[in-house]
């Protein structure tokens, strides 16, 4: 079992005749992702090589998943028109399926852009967008599985801890953690550090709980805003399982912007010492360094007898 994505999902790449998108697709069926094909506008009927195997195009995402019957899409589209590919696939998956996960890995598009983006895929009850800004979701199986993004396949393993991260390379680092114990993952999810985005900590904290093969998580927070509080906040009042977290940005200075676009503190608020606060007091065992991850997570294991 996994949240949202299942090993064997169907999926489609927007923008897979560029050179990020037939890059990063190539990866996607190296590890075992189920590609079914690709949406670039002006370039239906042409073919994309991938791992030796040739890939259809499509003009639109209507056309790909009326013939391909597509469970989710990844977005490999420049900033300026990325925007639009998320809001034609949420317009498609609505209409065709009423269901169906998108997952956008562009960095820096315009905020306006993602205001009116996710205010669309939120009307669309039944699509979920992912990122942007993100490195994806990945559910590992035991041969393979379904890589949606850019992340490193080779380093995950089908298994029972799920990961949320707003950072994409400490999701890397908390899969690596999470191997030092000798235990996998589940699903693991970049969420992304913009203001605007699709799916929060509190959205992958509730699936994650709902799913019976997850005994536990492991949260990735960094400064600014106020989402991992609100995540805390929820933990207390709703979490069964175990959450270990760990929050970036423990020595940036106020007013400095670090990495990503919403990592910024401002007015005092946002602070990694505020987040870890409220998350310890919600009873998540927080970790100090990236590198402690593992050992705070199998204490975490033990004391709730799950080792």
């Amino acid at each position: 079992m996994a949240i949202w994505i299942k090993e064997d999902a169907k999926v489609l790449v927007q923008g897979i005749t560029g050179k990020q998108g037939q890059f990063h697709a190539d990866k996607m069926v190296e590890y075992g992702t189920n590609i079914v094909g690709g949406c670039t506008p002006g370039k239906g009927g042409q073919t994309v090589n991938l791992q030796g195997k040739d890939f259809p195009v499509w003009n639109t995402m209507k056309e790909a998943i009326q013939t391909t019957d597509a469970d989710a899409t990844v977005i490999y589209v420049p900033p300026p028109f990325a925007g639009g590919a998320i809001i034609e696939a949420a317009d498609a998956f609505d209409s065709l399926k009423g269901n169906g996960v998108i997952v956008c890995i562009t960095e820096g598009i315009p905020t306006l852009d993602m205001i009116k983006a996710t205010a669309f895929v939120n009307e669309k009850k039944g699509v979920r967008l992912i990122g942007p800004n993100c490195p994806g979701i990945i559910t590992p199986g035991e041969n393979g599985g379904a890589k949606i993004g850019i992340m490193p396949g080779h380093i995950h393993a089908k298994g029972r801890i799920g990961i949320v991260s707003k950072s994409g390379t400490l999701t890397y680092e908390a899969v690596a953690q999470t191997m030092s114990i000798g235990e996998g993952q589940t699903t693991c999810v970049g969420i992304g550090g913009d203001p605007v985005n699709g799916t929060g900590f509190i959205d992958c904290l509730s699936a994650f709980e709902n799913d019976k093969e997850t005994a536990a998580v492991v949260m990735i927070g960094e400064i600014g805003g106020t989402a991992e509080e609100e995540a805390a906040k929820w933990v207390s009042e709703h979490m069964t399982k175990p959450v270990v977290g760990f929050v970036a940005g423990m020595t940036a200075p106020p007013g400095k912007r670090m990495g990503h676009a919403g990592a910024i503190i401002s007015g005092g608020k946002g602070t990694a010492k505020e987040k870890v606060s409220a998350m310890e007091s919600a009873g998540i065992s927080c970790a100090n360094d990236p590198s402690e991850i593992g050992k705070v997570l199998l204490k975490a294991l033990e004391d709730a007898g799950l080792r």
